[in-house]
């Protein structure tokens, strides 16, 4: 049987080909397009959890996602938190959701208390020297052939690059606040602040004291790492919306083209499956037949697809260098579950159409 499985793959190469394709595709379109959100998902947390606090003080209607709120509390508040016991450093920031040309949070921060949470590692040049200077890293530096002293323009405004430092403290692109604020139009305002505390131990007293100042007892404070533990796929704003349209389509394409093709199969094979059934092959033998040609060729698809994957992943990641693209084993095998799960159903009426057949007409069949 297994011969023949092969045999009847191998008679029609192209339509074997064309099958392990749709199930190739399936797999490349759910594990891209989860490797791009969980990319983006893990490297803003990383990069904020290397920025050096302990706690975050957000708008009461901010998105966990941060980035995508505006400046909407008054940047003067910061030294309400500095006068707290037990805090040692505390920053205002805003943070500014960019999607011209690529997708990016820009930073606007006072250098001097963002430093102070964790230095900053110069790997070029220095900090602002004056209103028009910005901070990059260096993966955003590479990615756009920029050295210190080159000329960018953010927010529709002229920038020179006074320094360029590692990557992982906070966004990949830095700029005063001041002039931040003033660009969107909210001078004087901050997204979020960020706090430093003398010891961990001590971050519920300082979320006390937040809570009971008057004026700050709305805004929405949370320890980094109960931040971190937030930041998940379903807080994503819509990644799974995405996910499920596109899984949808891709099943919904290796469907189609699996059932076609076994279907085809079946009606070609009239003959073959009467021989089989007159030598006393039984209806569960002649599905077994078509749905392990559909598995052959779900597997040659799955594999495909995941080598296709990492193809996809090296050409994003040389078109858009600050773009991360993550695959992990566990989505490896969703997607092949997927897929196998759809080819297998695609199978389904084919296989039960050939089970069917009479051995006397289907031996009678020209």
């Amino acid at each position: 049987m297994n011969k023949l499985i092969f045999a009847n793959l191998l008679h029609r190469p192209l339509r074997s080909i064309i099958s392990v394709l749709a199930v190739a595709i399936e797999v490349i379109m759910i594990l891209s397009i989860v490797g791009i959100f969980m990319g983006m998902l893990n490297d803003q947390k990383q990069r904020t959890n290397g920025i050096g606090a302990d706690i975050m003080v957000l708008p009461s209607n901010a998105s966990y996602f941060n980035g995508v709120s505006g400046a909407a509390m008054p940047a003067k508040d910061v030294e309400a938190f500095r006068r707290m016991a037990h805090v040692t450093v505390a920053s205002p920031a805003i943070q500014h959701f960019q999607t011209t040309g690529t997708i990016e949070v820009i930073y606007g921060i006072d250098y001097s208390s963002f430093n102070a949470l964790k230095p900053f590692v110069f790997l070029a040049g220095g900090p602002f020297q004056g209103p028009n200077d910005a901070l990059v890293d260096q993966v955003w530096a590479h990615s756009h052939s920029l050295q210190v002293g080159d000329t960018v323009n953010l927010l529709g405004h002229a920038f020179r690059i006074s320094g360029i430092v590692e990557p992982g403290k906070g966004g990949r692109v830095m700029l005063p606040i001041t002039t931040m604020g003033d660009l969107m139009g909210s001078p004087g305002k901050a997204s979020l602040f960020y706090i430093k505390v003398d010891n961990p131990t001590n971050e519920q007293a300082v979320i006390q004291g937040i809570h009971s100042t008057p004026g700050l007892e709305n805004n929405e404070v949370l320890t980094m790492n109960d931040w971190l533990d937030q930041m998940t796929p379903d807080r994503l704003p819509g990644f799974n919306i995405a996910l499920n349209a596109v899984t949808g389509i891709a099943v919904i394409v290796g469907f189609l083209v699996i059932f076609q093709a076994m279907y085809t199969a079946v009606m070609e094979r009239t003959r073959e499956i009467g021989i089989l059934k007159s030598m006393g092959s039984s209806k569960a033998d002649i599905v077994s037949v078509v749905l392990r040609e559909c598995g052959v060729l779900a597997a040659g698809g799955v594999v495909l697809g995941i080598a296709g994957t990492y193809g996809v992943r090296l050409l994003i990641l040389h078109l858009f260098p600050t773009q991360h693209f993550e695959v992990t084993g566990a989505w490896m095998a969703k997607a092949a579950a997927i897929a196998f799960g759809g080819a297998l159903c695609g199978a389904l009426y084919p296989a039960w159409i050939a089970a069917r057949k009479d051995p006397i007409d289907a031996l009678a069949y020209e």
